[in-house]
């Protein structure tokens, strides 16, 4: 799966901007991720359409690229996320950032990791993995 990064500016609405451009191109957000420096924030986001997203903001200014990633869906149950991590840590996969994702049913995770392939091979397993065209629809 593709995840959309945009890197902007911090001032008033600038992000504002990023969803402007989003809409006018009828791209939907399925979710988001914010982190900010003194600088600039870091814009992480799962789209309706990444190629399409990427480009039309690129070429409105916004420096934009496309990652892979991974989806997980979660029991909504104590101690999943900890199982999780246990997981890919003892498979020697890091996790370089994670987010949340709702996936109407219950709780689900966006995942960067070392190694996705190798990570989606450790969980699947035990897990659900969200298909690119299942999480895009959401």
């Amino acid at each position: 799966m593709k995840q959309l990064t945009v890197f902007i500016e911090n001032r008033p609405g600038r992000l504002g901007e990023v969803t402007e451009v989003l809409t006018e191109n009828n791209i939907n957000i399925v979710c988001l991720s914010l982190a900010d420096t003194s600088d600039y924030g870091m814009l992480r986001m799962i789209v309706s359409q990444p190629a399409a997203a990427c480009d039309v903001l690129s070429s409105s200014g916004f420096p934009a690229m496309l990652t892979d990633v991974i989806a997980v869906k979660l029991p909504h149950h104590f101690g999943q996320l900890k199982k999780l991590c246990g997981k890919l840590s003892a498979a020697d996969v890091d996790i370089s950032y994670m987010y949340a994702l709702t996936s109407g049913e219950g709780a689900a995770i966006v995942l960067k990791t070392s190694d996705n392939e190798k990570a989606e091979s450790v969980l699947s397993d035990e897990y659900t993995l969200m298909g690119a065209a299942e999480v895009y629809n959401l």
